[in-house]
């Protein structure tokens, strides 16, 4: 068997080409990251004469990318190692601290040669990254709309504080509206009241009426806002930016939507496609993982566990290494199938009687959730046949 460690990196990537036995079959080299460096590589991977392959190569992000799909196309058997792991296992080899590239490209094929439940790379899982391209995507728009949105409130508070005390919240389209042709109390509060009155009925679509217009003119009347003009171009660029931001995670939903249509993880009460596509991304091939439990593991949800001689600690945290974006799908999801679905409903209250904290309660409702989704995702069934 010929094992190949592969180190990536942004220019070149580090390989190394041994035999399960331990012979050196290319001391480590150096490809350039480009087709003729990919080429090199298989060259001399093929001139090994061997029948049974593996390549082994960390999970670098989109650095990465290229090189798999290389690997992919000659029908290689790849393995995608966790970083972490590779860390660990390098400094289990030995006590200097040594780290370089072709140590690291070492490593990967020692890793390959020891007797670790590794998954292969499939077409499946390679075909998952648009959709978790999308998740994540989607998930760094959201968060900088909630940033611009607290910025949104911050200007509030200094051009008319009291806006807020006078609608259900500031991000709705009239309000919006609103402070894009009025961005203070000052500039309301002058403001010709039919007008003022028009915009707030037609931008609401009748929601907001004139006896809401004329509430919202008379606090900015008697605000104590501070008019800064500086203020009132940021809380106009902010609210433009929002709306921009709106209309790109739009887009983005739609294109996800596409990918899970008939998505079993859909079917569960509470929750929606968006965070069933972003399971579903991260988790991408559910074959990859023997148990449930391993893909708790994977998502961080297991438990630390510290034992020596007859001491055994009590205050187990959770492990949070793994993907925070499957973490927090499953954290997100768990809140809300435990409000929209009898059995997780349940079972949070189970916890909860037996004096578990809301968070950890909540961490035995995600748990219970994967397993599910497991079995879902693995047979086919909607949750409603299954339940």
């Amino acid at each position: 068997m010929i094992l190949v460690g592969i180190d990536v990196a942004k220019e070149k990537h580090d390989c190394f080409i041994r035999t399960l036995e331990g012979s050196v079959l290319h001391k480590p080299f150096s490809i350039t990251n480009n087709i003729e460096g990919f080429e090199e590589l298989y060259s001399k991977i093929c001139s090994c004469n061997d029948s049974e392959i593996k390549v082994g190569l960390e999970a670098t992000g989109h650095y990465s990318y290229n090189i798999l799909g290389f690997l992919l196309s000659k029908n290689l058997p790849t393995f995608v190692l966790n970083p972490l792991q590779t860390n660990q296992f390098r400094k289990s080899l030995t006590l200097r601290k040594t780290k370089t590239d072709k140590v690291d490209a070492k490593t990967i094929a020692a890793i390959l040669a020891s007797n670790l439940d590794l998954t292969p790379y499939t077409q499946a899982v390679s075909q998952n990254e648009e959709l978790k391209s999308l998740t994540r995507y989607r998930f760094e728009k959201v968060r900088q709309r909630a940033k611009l949105k607290q910025s949104l409130a911050r200007l509030c508070n200094i051009l008319f504080p009291e806006l807020e005390s006078a609608v259900s919240t500031l991000h709705l389209n009239c309000i919006y509206s609103m402070l894009l042709k009025y961005p203070s109390a000052k500039d309301i509060a002058k403001s010709r009241f039919d007008t003022f009155a028009n915009l707030i009925e037609s931008s609401s679509n009748g929601r907001l009426d004139k006896m809401k217009a004329k509430e919202i003119r008379n606090l900015a009347r008697k605000s104590v806002g501070v008019y800064i003009s500086a203020k009132t171009m940021e809380l106009k660029h902010t609210i433009k930016l929002i709306q921009i931001l709106d209309s790109d995670i739009a887009e983005i939903e739609e294109q996800i939507q596409t990918h899970v249509q008939d998505s079993p993880i859909a079917t569960i009460p509470g929750i929606s496609f968006r965070m069933a596509a972003m399971i579903q991304a991260e988790i991408g091939d559910f074959n990859r993982f023997s148990s449930p439990d391993k893909i708790l593991a994977f998502a961080g949800l297991s438990p630390t566990t510290y034992q020596s001689g007859n001491f055994i600690s009590s205050k187990a945290k959770m492990d949070k290494r793994g993907s925070r974006y499957l973490r927090y799908a499953l954290f997100i999801s768990a809140q809300y199938v435990r409000f929209w679905c009898p059995v997780f409903k349940d079972y949070y209250q189970k916890k909860r009687t037996e004096g578990k904290h809301y968070f950890v309660a909540l961490s035995h409702v995600a748990k219970k959730l994967i397993r599910i989704i497991c079995h879902l995702q693995k047979t086919g069934e909607s949750f409603q046949n299954f339940s």
